[in-house]
């Protein structure tokens, strides 16, 4: 039988791990909120905890690869954590958007919207956080009160009036 069909070591084993975090662009600074700092500490710690429990498991095999994938994640998390600039919403210009600013929008159709505008990682569109990379927070970024931005969407041009600017702090 060819070595190719042989199983030599189970070492070869390691799972493949699809990363979990939202790529930056190169070049491009991982700009965080302090609660988005202090969200991604708290992920650290939980994801050690989880590697620190594993000597319980009694299957090695299962142990092995549990440790494989929290290596990756916690490799993963580290860099973010390393590469964090932490940007307190509390010094900026309350007369502009700028991230850490919730933006509240109006449609044409007099619908309101509200925007926070976060770092990558703290991202999450059911709460309303826009990554400072996405479509709308671009188009945000550096308005001021009253200006009407467009914003291209899947169903055309969408034409959003600024009508509040606030960096409450969370």
């Amino acid at each position: 039988m060819s070595k190719a069909f042989v199983k030599e070591d189970d070492a070869q084993d390691v799972p493949l791990v699809v990363p979990a975090r939202p790529p930056l662009p190169p070049g491009t600074p991982n700009y965080v909120t302090p609660r988005g700092l202090r969200l991604l500490q708290e992920e650290r710690e939980r994801l050690a905890r989880q590697r620190d429990a594993l000597d319980e498991l009694a299957d090695e095999g299962e142990r092995r690869r549990r440790h494989a994938v929290l290596a990756q994640q916690l490799a993963e998390l580290d860099a973010r954590l390393a590469s964090a600039v932490v940007v307190d919403p509390a010094g900026q210009d309350p007369e502009v958007v700028r991230f850490g600013a919730t933006v509240t929008v109006s449609t044409e159709a007099g619908e309101e919207r509200r925007y926070r505008i976060v770092g990558v990682d703290e991202a999450n569109a059911a709460e309303g956080r826009v990554s400072f990379l996405a479509p709308v927070a671009r188009a945000l970024l550096g308005r001021s009160l009253d200006d009407e931005v467009r914003l291209e969407t899947a169903n055309g041009v969408e034409v959003l009036e600024i009508i509040a600017i606030d960096y409450e702090q969370e």
